[in-house]
Protein backbone atom coordinates (compact mmCIF):
# COMPACT_ATOMS: atom_id res chain seq x y z
CA UNK A 1 0.00 0.00 0.00
CA UNK A 2 1.55 3.47 -0.75
CA UNK A 3 1.80 6.44 1.44
CA UNK A 4 0.18 9.60 1.50
CA UNK A 5 2.55 12.45 2.35
CA UNK A 6 1.11 15.67 3.13
CA UNK A 7 3.57 18.66 2.77
CA UNK A 8 1.79 22.50 3.88
CA UNK A 9 3.29 25.35 4.54
CA UNK A 10 2.15 27.07 7.63
CA UNK A 11 2.45 30.53 9.91
CA UNK A 12 3.30 30.78 13.29
CA UNK A 13 -0.36 31.37 13.79
CA UNK A 14 -1.80 28.61 12.36
CA UNK A 15 -2.81 29.84 9.07
CA UNK A 16 -2.75 27.82 5.68
CA UNK A 17 -3.88 30.01 3.43
CA UNK A 18 -3.47 33.83 2.56
CA UNK A 19 0.18 33.00 1.42
CA UNK A 20 0.32 35.95 0.35
CA UNK A 21 0.77 38.09 3.54
CA UNK A 22 3.43 35.96 5.37
CA UNK A 23 4.86 32.91 2.93
CA UNK A 24 6.44 33.85 -0.14
CA UNK A 25 9.30 35.53 1.38
CA UNK A 26 10.64 32.56 2.71
CA UNK A 27 11.23 30.62 -0.78
CA UNK A 28 14.47 29.90 -1.67
CA UNK A 29 16.86 27.65 -3.39
CA UNK A 30 17.23 25.73 -0.07
CA UNK A 31 13.63 25.27 0.37
CA UNK A 32 12.95 24.67 -3.31
CA UNK A 33 15.70 21.94 -3.12
CA UNK A 34 13.73 20.32 -0.20
CA UNK A 35 10.42 20.80 -2.27
CA UNK A 36 11.95 19.10 -5.18
CA UNK A 37 13.07 16.22 -3.09
CA UNK A 38 9.36 15.41 -1.76
CA UNK A 39 8.03 15.80 -5.42
CA UNK A 40 11.06 12.96 -6.92
CA UNK A 41 9.95 10.62 -4.15
CA UNK A 42 6.32 11.08 -5.05
CA UNK A 43 4.56 9.25 -7.82
CA UNK A 44 1.51 11.37 -8.14
CA UNK A 45 -0.03 14.70 -6.83
CA UNK A 46 -3.53 14.43 -4.41
CA UNK A 47 -5.42 17.52 -4.17
CA UNK A 48 -8.24 19.16 -3.97
CA UNK A 49 -10.17 21.70 -5.53
CA UNK A 50 -8.80 24.42 -3.86
CA UNK A 51 -5.44 23.50 -4.66
CA UNK A 52 -6.31 22.89 -7.87
CA UNK A 53 -7.71 26.05 -8.64
CA UNK A 54 -4.52 28.13 -7.38
CA UNK A 55 -1.98 25.72 -8.51
CA UNK A 56 -3.71 25.26 -12.19
CA UNK A 57 -3.83 29.22 -12.64
CA UNK A 58 0.05 29.51 -11.68
CA UNK A 59 2.44 26.54 -12.55
CA UNK A 60 1.79 25.48 -16.12
CA UNK A 61 2.92 29.07 -17.20
CA UNK A 62 6.60 28.22 -15.09
CA UNK A 63 9.69 26.64 -15.88
CA UNK A 64 12.45 25.68 -13.30
CA UNK A 65 13.30 22.14 -12.54
CA UNK A 66 10.58 22.22 -10.06
CA UNK A 67 7.46 23.76 -11.98
CA UNK A 68 8.49 21.29 -14.88
CA UNK A 69 8.36 18.05 -12.80
CA UNK A 70 4.97 19.55 -11.16
CA UNK A 71 3.80 20.08 -14.55
CA UNK A 72 4.49 16.73 -15.80
CA UNK A 73 3.40 14.46 -13.50
CA UNK A 74 0.16 12.38 -12.93
CA UNK A 75 -2.31 15.00 -10.78
CA UNK A 76 -5.12 13.80 -8.97
CA UNK A 77 -7.89 16.30 -8.00
CA UNK A 78 -10.51 15.06 -5.11
CA UNK A 79 -13.95 17.32 -6.17
CA UNK A 80 -17.63 16.70 -6.83
CA UNK A 81 -17.54 19.11 -9.10
CA UNK A 82 -14.75 19.63 -11.20
CA UNK A 83 -15.64 17.76 -14.34
CA UNK A 84 -12.97 19.26 -17.09
CA UNK A 85 -9.66 19.80 -15.68
CA UNK A 86 -7.32 21.65 -17.89
CA UNK A 87 -3.80 21.59 -16.37
CA UNK A 88 -1.91 18.41 -18.13
CA UNK A 89 -1.96 15.31 -16.24
CA UNK A 90 -4.92 15.59 -14.12
CA UNK A 91 -7.73 13.09 -13.32
CA UNK A 92 -10.58 13.94 -11.21
CA UNK A 93 -11.33 11.61 -8.71
CA UNK A 94 -14.94 12.40 -8.60
CA UNK A 95 -17.18 10.28 -5.99
CA UNK A 96 -16.73 8.97 -2.39
CA UNK A 97 -13.05 10.11 -1.63
CA UNK A 98 -12.50 7.72 1.18
CA UNK A 99 -13.14 4.40 -1.32
CA UNK A 100 -11.38 6.00 -4.25
CA UNK A 101 -8.27 6.97 -1.53
CA UNK A 102 -8.36 3.77 -0.58
CA UNK A 103 -8.31 1.90 -4.06
CA UNK A 104 -5.34 4.67 -5.25
CA UNK A 105 -3.35 3.39 -2.17
CA UNK A 106 -3.50 0.36 -2.94
CA UNK A 107 -3.12 0.24 -6.73
CA UNK A 108 -0.50 3.23 -7.38
CA UNK A 109 2.84 2.85 -8.39
CA UNK A 110 4.51 4.84 -5.78
CA UNK A 111 4.07 7.42 -3.08
CA UNK A 112 1.24 10.10 -3.49
CA UNK A 113 2.06 13.38 -2.24
CA UNK A 114 -0.50 16.03 -1.14
CA UNK A 115 0.02 20.08 -0.93
CA UNK A 116 -2.19 22.09 1.21
CA UNK A 117 -4.36 20.64 4.93
CA UNK A 118 -7.75 22.03 3.64
CA UNK A 119 -11.02 19.45 3.97
CA UNK A 120 -9.58 16.82 1.54
CA UNK A 121 -6.45 16.11 3.72
CA UNK A 122 -8.03 16.85 6.94
CA UNK A 123 -10.92 14.08 5.97
CA UNK A 124 -7.56 11.66 4.95
CA UNK A 125 -6.52 11.97 8.61
CA UNK A 126 -9.45 11.38 10.25
CA UNK A 127 -9.91 8.05 8.13
CA UNK A 128 -6.41 7.04 8.39
CA UNK A 129 -5.33 7.28 5.45
CA UNK A 130 -2.88 9.67 5.47
CA UNK A 131 0.20 8.64 6.52
CA UNK A 132 2.92 11.45 6.60
CA UNK A 133 3.27 14.82 7.15
CA UNK A 134 5.25 17.59 6.93
CA UNK A 135 4.79 21.17 8.46
CA UNK A 136 7.21 23.91 7.47
CA UNK A 137 6.60 26.16 10.06
CA UNK A 138 7.07 30.19 8.48
CA UNK A 139 8.25 32.49 10.89
CA UNK A 140 5.38 35.05 10.63
CA UNK A 141 1.95 35.28 12.15
CA UNK A 142 -0.32 36.01 8.73
CA UNK A 143 -2.94 37.56 11.14
CA UNK A 144 -5.92 36.36 8.95
CA UNK A 145 -8.19 34.21 8.01
CA UNK A 146 -10.89 32.10 9.44
CA UNK A 147 -11.71 28.73 10.74
CA UNK A 148 -11.30 27.05 6.88
CA UNK A 149 -8.10 29.30 6.50
CA UNK A 150 -6.37 27.22 9.68
CA UNK A 151 -4.88 23.82 10.74
CA UNK A 152 -7.51 23.60 13.53
CA UNK A 153 -10.39 21.45 12.92
CA UNK A 154 -12.48 21.47 15.76
CA UNK A 155 -13.64 17.48 16.45
CA UNK A 156 -10.33 16.34 14.13
CA UNK A 157 -8.14 14.34 17.05
CA UNK A 158 -5.02 12.58 16.11
CA UNK A 159 -2.07 11.86 17.79
CA UNK A 160 1.24 11.99 15.71
CA UNK A 161 4.64 10.53 15.81
CA UNK A 162 7.26 12.99 15.31
CA UNK A 163 10.09 11.64 12.78
CA UNK A 164 12.58 14.75 12.04
CA UNK A 165 13.20 18.23 12.65
CA UNK A 166 14.98 20.42 9.89
CA UNK A 167 15.54 24.58 10.47
CA UNK A 168 16.07 25.94 7.26
CA UNK A 169 18.24 29.30 6.80
CA UNK A 170 15.47 31.20 6.25
CA UNK A 171 14.21 30.41 9.68
CA UNK A 172 11.37 27.68 8.22
CA UNK A 173 11.08 25.14 10.89
CA UNK A 174 9.98 21.72 8.81
CA UNK A 175 8.10 19.42 11.82
CA UNK A 176 7.77 15.73 10.34
CA UNK A 177 4.90 13.26 11.92
CA UNK A 178 4.16 9.62 11.11
CA UNK A 179 0.12 9.93 11.26
CA UNK A 180 -0.46 6.16 11.31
Amino acid sequence: MQPIINSTFVSLDGVINHMDRWHFQYIDEESAEIALEQLNGADTMLMGRNTYEIYAGSWPDRHDTLSDRINAMPKLVASTTLTNPTWANTTVLSGELVPAVRDLKQHNSGPILMHGFGPIAKNLLREGLLDEIHLWYNPAFAGVGGPDDTLLTPGLNHHLTHTATRTLGSGVVMLSYRAN
